[in-house]
């Protein structure tokens, strides 16, 4: 990782950075931050040689050598800084909510509009809506790529950041395409590396902020932190981690909630961690208990499946979206958890020095 002295290196500068790496068998990825970019090495970087012609440049800060299997998502590289901005909200500042149906019905557009303005009005900083769904059996509904012309039009009356999943390249495309603000990752393609890496790719230059769910299947943390290493690396650092629960499924909940890795992960990465309750129980009726749960271990932020009618939805809404009044009075009670959860935090995250 070479930090640069300025906020980014000039042309001549990263063509110079590129022919130096490249000597040892090395390539650069720039990551541009808010206010700083960071070149990534890929390669060994551990070089000695190669460490001191960079380190020798006089518009070069410094090079870190990071041995963690996640160079770029790790808390001590040069993106530990890295704020992710939407909605008005900047992410691990203050709590961050994302709601809205589980599937948006091109047959019932109005229900979504609706429901656009109720989760809104209850506090949401980003409008969700499914365009295109996964699901186990090929003959149940897969969404349409029409939807997100509705989804959109939800954005345009609200004035309200979007998010949706995508599950292939060409669905990124269209999403990209349409201004679709805030890609969702879903838990099938959690280590999707081929997709993972084409969303990098394809964001690297508008930046917009990557929902990474965490897999049903999933096991080590640092599985998932590496998942989300591919989309960084590939040049877009926008990236959050979703814990939304895994198998096996706890008897009566969905899945298995797994909100209670939020701190391991603080400790671990600099990336905000915002947390599905909604998939992890699977039911209206304890999503707001999970979703407390989960701003009390320390998370910065909820996506939660919201509906003004969830029995004439589709897909999981009418087994557990929460209405929207529901959802504001969760939002003003998660606030207020946010708030104290916060200095507990002081107790496995590094506190900056003091002189």
């Amino acid at each position: 990782m070479i930090i640069p002295r300025d906020p980014h290196f000039t042309a001549d500068q990263l063509a110079e950075v590129q022919a130096i790496v490249h000597e040892f068998g090395c390539t650069i990825t720039p990551i541009p931050g808010q206010t700083r970019s960071v070149y990534a090495i890929k390669g060994d970087e551990r070089h000695e040689l190669m460490i001191n012609r960079l380190e020798g440049l006089s518009y070069v800060s410094k090079v870190e050598t990071i041995q963690s299997p996640y160079k770029l998502m790790d808390m001590k590289s040069g993106l530990a800084g890295h704020r992710i901005q939407i909605g008005g909200k900047t992410l691990a500042q203050e709590l961050f909510v994302c709601a809205g149906q589980c599937t948006i019905d091109p047959k019932n557009p109005a229900f979504f509009i609706e429901t656009a303005h109720a989760v809104k009005e209850a506090g949401a900083d980003v409008i969700r809506g499914g365009v295109w769904k996964p699901r186990t059996s090929p003959h149940a509904y897969q969404g349409s790529s029409e939807a997100i012309h509705i989804l959109i039009r939800a954005r345009e009356e609200t004035g309200l950041p979007v998010n949706t999943e995508v599950m292939d390249e060409d669905q990124l495309r269209i999403a990209l395409d349409a201004g679709v603000d805030m890609i969702q990752v879903g838990a099938r393609n959690a280590l999707n590396y081929s997709l993972l890496k084409k969303i990098g790719e394809l964001t690297r230059d508008s930046g917009t902020p990557v929902l990474l769910k965490r897999g049903m299947h999933m096991g080590p943390i640092d599985e998932f932190i590496c998942a989300a290493e591919y989309i960084v690396a590939n040049g877009n650092p926008n990236v959050m981690f979703c814990p939304r629960g895994t198998l096996p499924n706890l008897d009566g909940y969905r899945n298995h909630p797994d909100e209670s890795i939020t701190p391991l992960l603080k400790q671990k990465s600099w990336a905000p961690v915002v947390v599905d309750p909604s998939h992890s129980v699977g039911r209206a009726i304890y999503v707001p208990h999970a979703a407390l749960s989960a701003v009390s271990y320390g998370a910065d932020g909820l996506v939660i499946e919201s509906h003004v009618d969830a029995k004439k939805g589709i897909g999981d809404d009418p087994k557990q979206a929460i209405h929207p009044d529901v959802l504001a009075n969760l939002i003003a009670d998660a606030r207020e958890i946010y708030s104290r959860a916060r200095r507990y935090s002081q107790a496995y995250l590094a506190q900056p020095a003091t002189v």
